[in-house]
């Protein structure tokens, strides 16, 4: 088996599944909300506003890049625990014990599903393996995927703050990015609720009043 094969049986879920793709769309949609909810009516003049607007996109592009980068040092880290689970394995004194070490790297959802039998051949398949990397290794969808990230969280925020680029009335400028914000935030939530397989509308509209919810906040205090 070479080393290819063994990646491919470490247990991470794509960074670019519906739920990742959309958690990083709301994370960058809630940094955003905060933004609108910090420019001040009473006290912006277009310089303002245009320096927030600024300060904004370097927060949002900074941030970006610490999720891209954390994608890949949880990448590092899950490759290493699968390569010392396969260790801990080979390395048990009996069977009875690989079962039990692979049960205890099952998630609870999973060891619930995964009968003795179905263990048993996991552990079967580890001791077979004769090709395993020594360390573990970033590859180059590994970049590609901390690069999605990066895009993701830097271009979820340009809905929200580019009325303030097309408005000259701040007031109605946050009023507007609000709105797209918060519709952002409902079909994020509708895209959540249907990959999870129950109530897309439901959560839709949880994940906008989430949203309604922060900008309420931010007004009492002060934004």
């Amino acid at each position: 088996m070479s080393a290819m094969n063994v990646t491919k049986h470490e247990v991470r879920e794509p960074v670019l599944s519906p739920v990742d793709r959309v958690s990083e769309l709301l994370f960058g949609l809630f940094m955003a909300l905060t933004f609108v909810g910090a420019v001040s009516v009473a006290e912006s003049g277009r310089q303002e506003v245009r320096a927030m607007f600024i300060s904004a996109l370097g927060c949002n592009l900074a941030w970006g890049l610490v999720d891209a980068v954390m994608y890949l040092v949880r990448t590092l880290t899950d490759r290493g625990r699968f390569m010392s689970l396969v260790r801990s394995v080979r390395s048990a004194p009996d069977t009875e014990s690989g079962h039990k070490i692979i049960a205890r790297s099952l998630s609870r959802a999973a060891a619930d599903l995964v009968s003795p039998a179905e263990v048993e051949a996991i552990r079967g398949r580890i001791v077979a393996m004769t090709v395993m990397p020594e360390r573990p290794r970033l590859e180059g969808n590994d970049l590609l995927a901390a690069l999605a990230i990066f895009l993701i969280v830097v271009a979820s925020t340009f809905p929200v703050v580019l009325p303030f680029a097309l408005f000259a009335d701040v007031e109605m400028a946050k009023n507007v990015s609000r709105a797209i914000a918060l519709t952002m935030l409902f079909f994020g939530g509708l895209a959540l609720g249907r990959y999870a397989g129950y109530g897309s509308w439901k959560v839709g509209i949880m994940m906008a009043g989430l949203g309604t919810v922060l900008v309420a906040a931010i007004r009492a205090l002060g934004g």
